[in-house]
């Protein structure tokens, strides 16, 4: 829970962050499961973000989150950057073009 925690305010600080030079929500969907959530939402600056969770057990008394999602964004270059992650008992791991693969 604490890793969803985690992601949940990094997207709301990478939303904080951008410039809000009437940026407006284009499009917004969710849902809350009994074992999981999803949502999505779309501004119309170009940036993006999707998410999925399903409860994953892993032992006779230890659930966790697993979580998929990805986001779209124009950085202050005029590119566009994805990023793709899982979030699990294992971390946060990113994925994109412009990441550094280690």
């Amino acid at each position: 829970m604490k890793c969803v925690l985690l992601i949940v305010l990094l997207s709301v600080a990478l939303c904080m962050a951008a410039p809000a030079d009437n940026v407006q929500i284009v499009k917004l969907e969710s849902q809350v499961l009994a074992d999981g959530y999803n949502y999505a939402y779309e501004t119309s600056d170009g940036s993006k973000q999707e998410q999925q969770a399903t409860l994953k057990k892993l032992g006779p008394e230890e659930d966790a989150l697993q979580v998929t999602g990805s986001y779209t964004y124009v950085g202050d270059d005029g590119q566009t950057y994805t990023v793709t992650y899982t979030a699990n008992e294992n971390g946060f791991q990113p994925q994109g073009a412009h990441i550094p693969h280690v």
